[in-house]
């Protein structure tokens, strides 16, 4: 029973011991919570003490900036307007020199002014008085000038009309001398500008439509060691380039192309002289119109030889032997023509090669074929120098050289003008046109052109006083010579005029023809 009681005291014990330790744990929580919470409170404070410390550390700071910065920009405003004032009175003051200059010159003027007024006026009555006195002096003089009239007829025995139809007589002679000069610096200025006309337009014509070949049938190019030599081949007032052109019947180009002049003629022969006379005159060094002469008399021999070989390397290598001298060298003079931009010798040795082929496959005679062919424009070497086509030229000289009927054949039935009488005949035609694609009929135009140059150098030649006369670019030029003992600077003029007039009356051409007359006077002498 004790024990029962004491279980149960312990029970009781035990049911109030719970709560209370629960109310104790609590109450020593909370005083633990305020014991922190103070602490914290007290740090809080001191943070908040520190940061406003610092903040009002930054505000004296910030406030001390603003200060200074304040201060500079009065500073400165105080320069600037300083600065801005200072200039303004410097203005002013420019502003009040340059009207006080202004002033001066106004004054200046005004006394200028008022000075020529009274000068005028002192001119005005100077001007009445000369102007009285003139009057007076030329009612004298013509008192004068009669008595002198008188007394000249007497001394003369001429009247006054006589008198004065000698004077108008030497005035006329002296207004056409005059007038000469003036319409050839008319006709000079004129053709300046016509010539720059013609340039511009042929430019753009030749640019459209020429072809690449058409410069080197008519010019050729040659090389000279430096620009200096230019000046001496041109000669002292033109006239070593003068004494060249009138020697070879060529046109010389020196202009702005460095180390190179440029020879133009439509005959390819004149054109080889004048490039081989300028080679070796470069090389000489002594240029000269005499020594010029010389050159080309020596050069027109070498020419000769060049000719010669031209014609047997040609013979050669068509393998046409027994040819007589004279076709050779007329064979080798085609070595300096051309027909339509196409060199005549190499033609020549191209239809015969052809010609050989053909006839070897058709069972022809090949030797006539060949030696037909090399020999089929013979007559072009000679045709600009004789009367009638290239045809009967090449048959006359062919017949001359006792060429075989055969060959003569192929020469004459070439171009069909005649029925044709052999195979080898009809195979030559074949080979030209093979070589030159073009058609025979297109001959006629190759005479007519020859022809035509012909014409403009026989008009010209017909003159009196004419010493040479050469057609040159193509026939657009006529260069005619004249003896300077016979024809004087004003009849060249008027020479000029009418071989110009002669040409339009008696010729058709195209585009137009210049005529230029050169009178030229030289003396020699030999020092001995």
């Amino acid at each position: 029973m004790q024990q029962l009681m004491l279980g149960g005291l312990q029970g009781v014990t035990l049911g109030l011991g719970i709560p209370l330790a629960l109310v104790i744990g609590f109450l020593a929580g909370y005083f633990v919570k305020v014991l922190l919470e103070r602490k914290s409170g007290e740090r809080s404070r001191q943070s908040a003490s520190k940061i406003i410390e610092k903040a009002l550390a930054e505000a004296a700071t910030h406030k001390k900036e603003a200060l200074l910065e304040a201060k500079e920009d009065a500073h400165k405003q105080k320069t600037q307007l300083e600065q801005e004032l200072r200039e303004r009175r410097a203005e002013m003051q420019r502003s009040e020199s340059r009207v006080a200059m202004r002033e001066e010159q106004l004054s200046k003027r005004e006394e200028t002014i008022t000075n020529r007024e009274l000068g005028i006026e002192s001119t005005r009555s100077a001007i009445e008085n000369t102007k009285k006195q003139v009057e007076k002096n030329l009612v004298e003089a013509k008192a004068k000038l009669q008595d002198a009239v008188g007394k000249l007829e007497k001394i003369t025995g001429l009247t006054k009309a006589q008198a004065k139809k000698e004077i108008i007589d030497s005035l006329v002679d002296e207004a056409k001398g005059e007038a000469v000069e003036l319409v050839k610096r008319i006709a000079d200025e004129a053709k300046e500008d016509a010539d720059k006309k013609a340039r511009e337009v042929i430019t753009a014509a030749v640019q459209r439509v020429a072809a690449d070949h058409s410069s080197e049938i008519t010019v050729s190019t040659v090389a000279i060691p430096n620009d200096d030599i230019k000046g001496r081949l041109i000669g002292r007032e033109g006239r070593n380039i003068r004494a060249l052109e009138a020697a070879t019947g060529v046109d010389l180009i020196i202009d702005d192309t460095p180390e190179s002049i440029t020879v133009s003629g439509f005959d390819p022969y004149r054109r080889e002289i004048a490039r081989m006379a300028i080679e070796k005159l470069v090389q000489d060094g002594r240029i000269h119109p005499a020594r010029i002469e010389e050159i080309v008399a020596h050069t027109k021999k070498d020419i000769d030889i060049i000719i010669k070989e031209a014609g047997d390397q040609a013979a050669y290598d068509c393998k046409v032997h027994g040819l007589h001298p004279e076709l050779v060298k007329q064979l080798g003079r085609l070595k300096y023509r051309t027909s339509y931009g196409q060199n005549v010798l190499n033609h020549c040795r191209e239809v015969s090669y052809i010609a050989g082929l053909l006839a070897v496959e058709l069972g022809a005679n090949e030797q006539i074929a060949k030696r037909g062919g090399l020999l089929h424009d013979i007559g072009k070497a000679t045709d600009h120098e004789s009367d009638g086509t290239h045809v009967s030229i090449g048959v006359d000289l062919a017949k001359k050289c006792k060429e075989s009927a055969e060959v003569i054949h192929c020469i004459e039935a070439h171009h069909g003008d005649v029925p044709y009488k052999s195979i080898e005949a009809i195979i030559v035609q074949v080979a030209d046109a093979i070589s030159s694609a073009r058609p025979g009929a297109r001959r006629e135009n190759v005479e007519g052109y020859i022809k035509r140059l012909k014409d403009l150098e026989a008009i010209a030649d017909s003159k009196p006083g004419v010493d040479k006369a050469y057609a040159i670019s193509a026939g657009r030029e006529v260069r005619v010579i004249v003896r300077p003992n016979e024809v004087s600077d004003e009849k060249a003029l008027f020479l000029a005029k009418e071989i110009a007039k002669e040409i339009e009356e008696k010729m058709t051409y195209p585009g137009q023809v210049k005529v230029s007359v050169i009178r030229e006077s030289r003396a020699t002498e030999i020092a001995k």
